[in-house]
Formats: C-alpha cells, sequence, structure tokens
C-alpha cells in the first residue's frame, strides 16, 4: 500500500502475540504512512501467514539470525538497498538487530514498546507467549494489551482467536516461547555497546500504561542510542498504534519526512542515492 511515484520506502516490523499478523498490527496507520513512503509490512515466518520452519531439520530454528535474515532477504528482493525501519516489541528487537548488523541499509528508525533490552518478564508478556488457544483466554490477552477496554470487542477477539487456531499456528508459537520464558527476553537483547554505537536518528514510542513491555526499556533505549527522541502516550496499553493510531501515524510520518543535512539519502539495491519525496 504507498504512492507510486514515491521511491522512499518504509519497513513495519509486526510483534509476537498469538493471531499476529502484519496487517493486523498495522492495518491502521499504513495509508498514513503510505502517504510519504513506500510502506513495507510483512509477516515474519513463524507468524501470521508465513510458511512455518520445519524444526526437524539442522539449522532450522526460529531466532533474531534467522529473522534477520528473512528481512535483509525481502530488501534484497524488493531492490531497497535503504529503507526506515518501524519495530513493534519482538519487531523492536528484531528491528535494532537488524540495524546493529547491518547499519547501512537503515536510514531511521522507530521502536515502539520494544524488546531489545534487559527487563524481567512481565505477567502480560508471559501471558501471551504462554497463551493456550480459547475465545476466553484471547479476550483475557486482549484486556492486557489494551488501556482502553472498548477496543476488545468480541468481534476483534474471535478475530485474534480465529487466526491463532488456523493449521500449523499454534504449533509455530509454543515452539517459539517455551516455558522459562525469561531466556526469550534475553535472547531477543541486543549488546548495550552495539546500541550505544548505532549512528541512526531513531525515535523510540511507549504507552505509559503498558503491561507487557515495561515502559523503562523505551527510558533505557532513549538513553543509549544518542541521536534519539522519545515519546510516551499517556492513557495506553501496550497498543499504541491502534489505541492513538492517528497520532502515531503523524507522530511517525512527521519523523520519517524530516530533513538532516548531515544524514545521507536512501540507496537503492545497487549502492545509488534514491531521490527524496518533497
Amino acid at each position: 500500500m504507498s504512492n507510486p511515484e514515491i521511491a522512499h520506502s518504509v519497513l513495519l516490523i509486526h510483534g509476537s502475540g498469538p493471531g499476529v499478523s502484519a496487517w493486523a498490527n498495522w492495518r491502521l496507520v499504513m495509508p498514513a504512512l503510505a502517504q510519504h513512503a513506500r510502506v513495507i509490512a510483512p509477516d515474519m515466518v513463524g507468524f501470521g501467514f508465513t510458511d512455518r520452519l520445519d524444526l526437524t531439520q539442522p539449522g532450522q530454528r526460529y531466532d533474531m539470525d534467522t529473522w534477520v535474515r528473512q528481512a535483509v532477504g525481502l530488501l534484497d528482493a524488493l531492490g531497497i538497498g535503504q529503507t526506515d525501519l518501524v519495530g513493534n516489541s519482538f519487531g523492536g528487537a528484531l528491528a535494532l538487530a537488524l540495524a546493529i548488523a547491518h547499519p547501512q541499509r537503515v536510514r531511521r528508525l522507530v521502536l515502539m514498546g520494544s524488546v531489545g533490552v534487559p527487563f524481567t518478564l512481565t505477567p502480560g508478556l508471559d501471558a501471551a507467549w504462554g497463551y493456550t488457544p480459547s475465545l476466553e483466554n484471547m479476550r483475557k490477552l486482549l484486556d492486557v494489551f489494551a488501556y482502553d477496554r472498548s477496543l476488545v470487542t468480541d468481534e476483534l477477539a474471535r478475530l485474534r482467536y480465529e487466526a491463532s487456531v488456523r493449521p500449523g499456528f499454534q504449533a509455530s508459537f509454543a515452539a517459539m516461547f517455551p516455558a522459562p520464558r525469561q531466556r526469550w527476553v534475553d535472547a531477543m537483547c541486543s549488546r548495550e555497546q552495539d546500541i550505544r554505537a548505532l549512528p541512526h536518528q531513531t525515535l523510540v514510542v511507549h504507552g505509559r500504561d503498558d503491561r507487557v513491555i515495561p515502559l523503562a526499556t523505551s527510558l533505557a533505549l532513549s538513553n543509549a542510542i544518542v541521536r534519539s527522541q522519545l515519546h510516551v502516550f499517556g492513557q495506553c496499553g501496550h497498543w499504541t498504534q491502534i489505541e492513538h493510531a492517528g497520532r502515531f501515524a503523524r507522530l511517525v510520518s512527521d519523523f520519517l519526512t524530516e530533513a538532516h543535512p548531515d544524514e545521507p539519502q536512501p540507496l537503492n539495491a545497487g549502492g545509488h542515492h534514491e531521490s527524496q519525496p518533497d
């Protein structure tokens, strides 16, 4: 979904909740972002409607290296040399890992309710990763994700539940985050020295009332990343892009379209500079 005359791109990386897909995460903000950039929102392997890995085969595993390779491979396949990155929760950890491993492929970085630095596993995240399929469990989980409970309609709960029980979905999801789950928080962390070395202009966003990923993670990221700014939404849980969709889209669009003379122009896959939208 994008304006075909715009060459610049933004890659949206979803979170890791049960029944997740890129469309479910980003559907409310994609139209606004697409006014200024080519928007790419993939389902990461093992989530949404991607293929599932055969974990009985050597080298087949769900981890940051696998997801980073997928994201870079997607950019290569689309001929995108450099992109902006927006990562939500688990997607924030992935965005950090990608920016650290391939800094030249990233222009600007947006981290929303992001994993990627150490924190103690919250009951909310433990419940999300430990989800067992039922409509009741999905409704309870969505209540944890949202500050505004009016967003958690029966229709939304049913849609997310039905997505979570499609063939193969729950098996792959359960294989990613088996208990004890603190180890998966730790596995998604990037090294502090690597985060501090990031050269990218970075927008860090968090819901003040997030019960899944603590606000302290975004405070730590904003303190560590030199060229960062922090925006905290009050009366907001883990769904910043849903609970405050219009504000979030304007905030991110303004950040991604502002010009800094010391920033490089985006590169295409051949290493040439692309023109920026006015």
